[in-house]
Formats: structure tokens, C-alpha cells, sequence
């Protein structure tokens, strides 16, 4: 008789084999034993004496292998039931004859028929074996001859689905795949214990695969591109092979969601690799961390336009580039206006999220909370900004350009979603326009609803309302009275309507005012596209936007206009804004108003300087047109050169100028244990000199390439050290170490004050020619008050002294009289 060859693609029974061509996979037949048969299954009482599994070990491939093993096999003789059925026999590659193993193990038994049939003298050998086998077997007691043992319990219904799930959930399961239905599902036996087996329909955690050729309601449904390539690919290497498999969860039609895996890893990862399946995020949250490894797997098969890829086009619009910006304005809470290094504005979406819906009653009461939490944690700060796509016209919306904008090294869209101030938008399968850390997001978001947090909580916010005090006179009036009574009142800038006028929120009052700044006068910017705005009006309205919108701020209340407007001064950063604005030169001094205001001297100050460098208003500045139309430019009194010839006091210890010392200052520190200051001399000479060498030394220090000393600073040396307010590099000495803390106390030596900066931030200073002391010398200046004795022993009071020197001068430009010069 003929030998043929063939693989075993399956096995039906523990008699009976699937086979297929070895050049042809498509073509299949069956293959009975012959002259013996096995135990068979009986679904009724649920219970197989012999699993017919234990014949798939000789049969089939190793865990390394990828194709199925090649065997011999020849067909003896066929019966005519309905069907043409062969018997025959099946020798495997090391010569041995199958039915005769089966034999000698006890898992099969010979026919009774047996020898009723004419026989070849090769049926004859077969037999003659079998029987001396069986007989062998039957005196060892084995297999089937044990007369106990051997029932496996197999359960083919799960009763409750959600209780599997919850009590194997996480766990790693032994499995066999006994069937493949498409590429992404698959009849799988769990190996619960050697004697408990569960069969089930299970789905591949992740992905999705072409759906096959199916009849649904009476109609044929065509297979989809690609879906017998990848049943296929599953079938050649999983059908009837030991996995391992997790349980995530379940399908809406309660069938089981699962991580599959073989001895080479996750089928899903080689499937979406190949092409032949596409990730979904239906799964993300249960897959957690894994998604991850899921996507990369497709990012591989769509840049190599495998399979289901083939016509894959990368998406044009996301760059990928990072840019640094500064977050201008909070515009919703999914929508940012930026500032680019250029100067030019850009507004863009935060990639796949989407902020509470001000329609939605339960969603819109959290839209202002979560405008106010993005607010605090960006508006002025720096961020890395990266393009992922941009968003088409919809729905009344411009095109919109979506990102994924990072601060302080955390994605803001994550934050806004795991405080729950923002849902995830679920995009369609075709969708690029994504953000990249998508996955972390649909996570995040779980966490926050399973959490009740913001707009996932059941308890709607009251709606937080500001009484407007500037809309009428006599309210602006009874609430001056209040406000002018305070200092330094915290406010926030929620509008600017010109260089010099802003709307403002009061916190703590409730209170929402038109704040007019005192003392100056700003040029009028344009209020509609048709109105014309004076010379530098738009400049002036553009850098208070920059410098003020949204920020937290400081207002104090003077008195009030014929508009209802509040009067008064606003700090921004501690420093009066009207003063910035006279400094660029968007804003001219109101004499009268200055003079009530108490700052003239500082604002006269300001304008002197702008109109000295010809900035804006001032561009064509003349002092020899105004001391001919007799007008001394307003100033600060001019400092007394100091004498030249000093007596030396009693004790030698210090000298007393022959004449008054007056010098321009700011005081830049005051130090809260003894009140006494640091100060920087004003000159132009010397303010340039500064301005230069840190615009150079800050420019120098971002430069990735210069890098922190592996070595710990030593004590007095200067260095280049970042201060925690600003993150701005600044010149500074070493005072001492902390060698356990890996942090060192510094002086910042340009300005005087001191803070602990860990060693990671901590920077050799750079060139000495560049931005040494030799260079520029330190510029704080050691002084202290003329005559004064402050409470250094009572803590309540030294507070009230330092508080209120704070309020008064700290960070101001004053006129010093030097009275005494210590030496050294």
C-alpha cells in the first residue's frame, strides 16, 4: 500500500485525526485508527474517562516549533457509512506505529470486528502487535485496564460568568485551544485542576480581528479583507496546543476576555504585528500597561503597511516636534491659548480629552472649578508642547490643532482627568488624531468615576457668583470704603481691557471690579476692529495681557472713578505694574494722581528711565526740547557723590562722609531675623551691566550640553545655582553643605537672598571672563537702617516690623542717605 505524508492539524478523538496536505493547508481529511478504539466523551453527564488530549503529545510539535510535524501514514481500509471513512495507519518520525503506542498505554482497545475483516499482510502485522500490546497492557492495569481513575469533570456552560471572572481574575490559567473561530476568538479548555476542566468561548484581550464569512438573521455576511489569513494564523499555531491564559473580564454577551499566550509570548502582539488584526480600545483599561506593548505592535505593522495597513498613510498633520511655550490663557478647560519663544500665539486642544460640558446640569457646574484648577497650576509657567493632529471643522468649531502638553514632566491632560475635570473622547478605530498617551487616560479615567471624583460625584458644586461692584457708582462707592482699608488685597486678572484698565476678582469678597491703575496714564488701544487706537495703545493693552491675564495679583484700592471704576495700585509679582509699563515706555506719568498715590518717586523714576532709552511712547525723546520749553524731567532726587575725604571714627571701625550721600537703590532682600537689607545700586551703567550678563548667564545655563558637577560644591565657591520661585539660573555662592540632604545653603549674590538648592541644581558658574565677580562684581550691597533697633527677641513684633518693611520698600526703587561706610 501507498505511504503518504500529511501534518496533523487536530484531534478529534483518541482514534481519529485531522489531517492536511503539507503543501496544501486548505485541503483536510480524516484519519481513523485502525482496528481499535478509543474512549469517547459524553457531554451529557459531563465526563470523559480518557481525555483524547493525551494522544496530541506524541503527534504534535514542540512549544518552539511553529509548523506541525510531518508523520506517514497509510490507509488500510474504508468503511461506506453516509461518508467514505478511512482506517489506516499512522507512523510517526521515529518509526513508531501510533496504534501500537496507544496500545501499550492502555488508551485505546481493539475492535471487536477485528478480525472478521480479509486482511493484507500489513493490516496483519498491525494487528498482531495491537494485540500482543493490549494483552500487556491489561496485565499492568493500564489506562482504560485500571478499572479507576481517569474521570475529568468538564463544565461547557460558565453559570456565572462575572463570579469566574472575580475569582480567577489576574490569574495565569493552563488552557488548551480545542477550537479557532476567527483570528481574535476561540473555544478554550481551562485547566482548572487535573480532574475540573471549564470549556468556554473566549476573546483576545486587546484587538479585533476581519470577521469570517458568517449567516446572521437569514443573510450571509461576506468575510472581511484578510479574515482567513488571520484565522489561519491563529489556527497553524494554537489549534489543540498548550497557552496560558488570564482572565480580564467579559464581553456584553458575557463571554470571556483573555490574555492568550504560547511559549513565544502574546498571540494578539503577533497578530497585530503581522497585520492581521487592529487594537481596541474597549480593552485598554482592562489591559492596563499591556496596551502599551499592543500599540507599538500595530505602529510596527502600519509602518510597514502590513495586511490590514497596506494603504496606510501616516498622518501629515502631527509633527511630532516639541516646542517650548508659556501658557497665556486657560480658555476652556480642554482649550489653551500659548505663548511661543517667536512672541506669536497659538490655541490648541488638549489631545483626546474633552472638558465638563456647560449644557450638561451635571457636567457644567464643574466647568469653572476645573478652568480655576488648570489656572493655578499653568497660566505664566512653562510647558513642551507636542503636535498630535489637527482636528477639521465640526459643529460651528474652527479647525483645531490637538496636543499633548506637558508641565513640570506631567501630561496636563492626565491631571484634568484623574481629578475628574475631563472625559475621554472615544475615537473611531481610524482615528490617528489621538493622544499618544491614550491608554493612561481611558485608565485615569476609570480610577476618577470609580472614585466619584469632580464631575463623576454625585454632589453638584454650588455655582460660585461675583457681585459686580463697578456697574454702578454708589456700589463701587460702598465697597471702596471696605477695600480701601485692606493691603494687598489677592485678586485675580480676569480681563484686560487696556493697558491700564482691568477687570478683577476678588476671592474672598466675591467681588468682581473694573480696576483702573493710579498715578499713570496708558495710550487707548483699539476697541473694535473700526475704532482706531492711539500711538503704542495696542503695545501697551498686548503686554498687560501678557503680563496680567489670569494671573494672581495684588491689588490696593485708592478711591473710585466716574464710571464706577476702582483706583488703585496692582503688584504683580510683588511689583507695581505701573511701573513695568512706564519701564517699556507704554505709559506717561499723571502727576497729580502719582503724587496721591505715594509713589511718585518710583513711577517718576520709571518714565525717566524709558524716556533715557527712547522706548515706546518716548522713541523720539528730546531733553534738549524739553529743558527749552522749561520742564526739568520729573526724577527721584540725583544721588551726592560720596566724599572723598572721610574721618575715621574713634574705634577705626568705620567713617562718616564729609557731605550728604544720596544713591538710587532697591532693596532686594530683607532678612527676617534681623531686618537688615540687601540693596542693588541704581545706574544705568550698572542696570545694563546686570540686565546683559544675566540675559547671557541664563541663556548659557538652559543649554542642555552644561551639565551639574558630579562632584559635591565646596564652601565659598561661586556658582550657578536655580532659584525655586522662577526656575532661572542665578550667580551664588556656597554658604554650607548638607552632604546627607545632597543640598547646600546658598546666597544669591547679585540679589541677597538665600534658600537650600539641592546639589541636582547646583551648576559650575561657567567662563570666569563671562560671568565671573571680575567680570561683574556681586551686586547686593549689606546695609542696615540708620538709628534703628528692632525686636529681635519677641518674635511677634519683629514679624510686624519685617511685614511691614516688605509692604513699604522691599523690591522698589528709594533714594538711600548713607550715613556710615563699615570697612571690610
Amino acid at each position: 500500500m501507498s505511504v503518504s505524508q500529511a501534518k496533523v492539524k487536530s484531534v478529534l478523538s483518541g482514534d481519529t485525526l485531522v489531517l492536511v496536505s503539507v503543501n496544501n493547508p486548505s485541503q483536510e481529511r480524516l484519519l481513523s485508527l485502525a482496528f481499535v478504539s478509543a474512549p469517547r466523551f459524553q457531554r451529557d453527564k459531563e465526563e470523559v474517562r480518557i481525555r483524547k488530549l493525551v494522544l496530541r503529545y506524541p503527534l504534535l510539535p514542540t512549544p518552539k516549533d511553529v509548523k506541525r510535524k510531518v508523520i506517514q501514514f497509510t490507509v488500510l481500509y474504508s468503511i461506506p457509512t453516509g461518508t467514505k471513512k478511512d482506517y489506516g495507519n499512522v507512523i510517526l518520525q521515529g518509526g513508531e506505529r501510533l496504534p501500537e503506542a496507544c496500545a501499550a498505554e492502555g488508551w485505546v482497545k481493539l475492535r471487536d470486528d477485528s478480525r472478521r475483516r480479509e486482511l493484507s499482510d500489513e493490516s496483519k502485522s498491525l494487528l498482531s502487535g495491537l494485540e500482543l500490546r493490549e494483552s500487556k497492557a491489561k496485565a499492568e492495569g493500564k489506562g482504560v485496564w485500571a478499572g479507576q481513575g481517569g474521570i475529568v469533570n468538564i463544565t461547557y456552560d460558565l453559570s456565572d460568568p462575572k463570579a469566574f471572572v472575580e475569582k480567577h481574575k489576574g490569574k495565569s490559567l493552563d488552557a488548551i485551544v480545542e477550537r479557532v473561530l476567527t483570528g481574535d476568538r476561540m473555544v478554550l479548555r481551562l485547566i482548572l485542576s487535573p480532574s475540573e476542566h471549564v470549556q468556554t468561548i473566549s476573546t483576545v484581550a486587546g484587538i479585533r480581528a476581519p470577521m469570517r464569512a458568517n449567516t446572521a438573521e437569514g443573510r450571509e455576511r461576506p468575510a472581511e479583507p484578510l479574515a482567513n489569513e488571520s484565522h489561519q494564523f491563529v489556527e497553524t499555531r494554537l489549534l489543540q496546543r498548550n497557552v496560558k491564559v488570564t482572565a480580564l473580564g467579559l464581553t456584553p454577551q458575557n463571554q470571556l476576555i483573555c490574555i492568550v499566550k504560547h511559549p513565544n509570548g502574546s498571540i494578539a502582539d503577533f497578530l497585530l504585528k503581522a497585520g492581521l488584526a487592529q487594537c481596541t480600545d474597549f480593552h485598554s483599561t482592562l489591559l492596563g500597561a499591556e496596551m502599551k506593548t499592543l500599540r507599538e505592535a500595530e505602529k510596527h505593522a502600519k509602518s510597514n503597511r502590513l495586511g490590514l495597513h497596506k494603504g496606510h498613510v501616516e498622518s501629515k498633520a502631527a509633527g511630532g516636534n516639541e516646542v517650548d511655550a508659556i501658557v497665556a490663557r486657560i480658555v476652556r478647560p480642554d482649550t489653551l491659548t500659548l505663548r511661543l519663544k517667536s512672541g506669536t500665539e497659538n490655541t490648541v486642544q488638549l489631545s483626546s480629552i474633552r472638558g465638563p460640558k456647560p449644557k450638561d446640569d451635571k457636567q457644567g457646574p464643574f466647568e469653572p472649578e476645573a478652568k480655576e484648577f488648570l489656572r493655578k497650576k499653568l497660566i505664566g509657567k512653562h510647558v513642551r508642547v507636542t503636535t498630535d493632529g489637527i482636528k477639521p471643522p465640526s459643529e460651528g468649531y474652527e479647525e483645531r490643532e490637538v496636543a499633548t502638553v506637558i508641565a513640570n514632566n506631567k501630561n496636563v491632560a492626565l491631571m484634568l482627568v484623574e481629578s475628574g475635570y475631563a472625559s475621554v473622547i472615544r475615537h473611531r478605530k481610524d482615528d490617528s488624531d489621538r493622544s499618544p498617551y491614550y491608554d493612561e487616560l481611558l485608565a485615569a479615567e476609570e480610577a476618577a468615576q470609580s472614585g466619584q471624583k469632580g464631575m463623576w460625584s454625585p454632589k453638584v458644586p454650588a455655582a460660585k457668583t461675583y457681585q459686580d461692584y463697578s456697574e454702578s457708582l454708589q456700589k463701587a462707592k460702598i465697597q471702596s470704603s471696605v477695600l480701601s482699608r485692606q493691603k494687598k488685597i489677592p485678586a485675580v486678572v480676569d480681563y484686560v481691557k487696556s493697558g491700564s484698565r482691568f477687570t478683577v476678582l476678588i476671592p474672598r469678597e466675591n467681588a468682581k471690579l473694573t480696576f483702573v491703575l493710579s498715578g499713570i496714564r496708558a495710550p487707548r488701544s483699539a476697541r473694535n476692529p473700526n475704532d482706531k487706537a492711539e500711538p503704542f495703545g495696542q503695545e501697551a493693552h498686548d503686554f498687560a495681557n501678557r503680563r496680567c491675564l489670569q494671573r494672581d495679583v495684588e491689588v490696593d484700592v485708592e478711591s473710585t472713578d466716574k464710571q464706577g471704576g476702582f483706583i488703585g495700585v496692582l503688584y504683580i509679582n510683588r511689583e507695581n505694574f505701573a511701573k513695568l509699563l512706564l519701564e517699556e515706555g507704554y505709559a506717561s506719568v499723571h502727576s497729580y494722581s502719582a503724587e496721591q498715590s505715594g509713589h511718585a518717586n518710583e513711577l517718576f523714576a520709571a518714565e525717566q528711565k524709558a524716556k533715557e532709552a527712547r522706548k515706546g511712547i518716548w522713541h523720539d525723546y528730546d531733553p534738549a526740547a524739553e529743558e527749552q520749553d522749561g520742564e526739568a524731567p520729573p526724577s527721584a532726587p540725583e544721588a551726592a557723590a560720596p566724599s572723598s575725604a572721610n574721618e575715621t571714627t574713634a574705634n577705626g571701625s568705620s567713617t562718616a562722609p564729609t557731605s550728604k550721600d544720596y544713591r538710587d537703590v532697591i532693596i532686594t532682600h530683607i532678612d527676617p531675623e534681623t531686618c537688615s537689607l540687601k540693596l542693588q545700586h541704581v545706574s544705568p551703567t550698572a542696570s545694563h551691566a546686570l540686565s546683559n550678563l544675566m540675559s547671557a548667564f541664563r541663556t548659557f545655563h538652559v543649554s542642555p550640553s552644561t551639565a551639574s558637577s558630579k562632584d559635591p560644591p565646596k564652601t565659598g565657591e561661586i556658582v550657578a545655582a536655580k532659584f525655586s520661585e522662577d526656575k532661572d539660573w542665578y550667580r551664588a555662592r556656597i554658604r554650607r553643605n548638607d552632604r546627607d540632604a545632597k543640598a547646600s545653603e546658598v546666597v544669591f549674590i547679585d540679589y541677597g537672598n538665600s534658600e537650600s538648592v539641592a546639589w541636582k541644581d547646583i551648576r559650575p558658574l561657567g567662563p570666569a571672563d563671562r560671568f565671573g565677580t571680575g567680570k561683574l562684581k556681586a551686586q547686593a550691597t549689606d546695609a542696615q537702617l540708620s538709628f534703628c533697633q528692632f525686636p529681635t527677641t519677641n518674635k511677634g513684633y519683629m514679624s510686624d516690623a519685617v511685614d511691614f518693611l516688605r509692604r513699604n520698600v522691599e523690591g522698589k526703587q528709594v533714594v538711600a542717605r548713607v550715613d556710615f561706610v563699615e570697612k571690610g
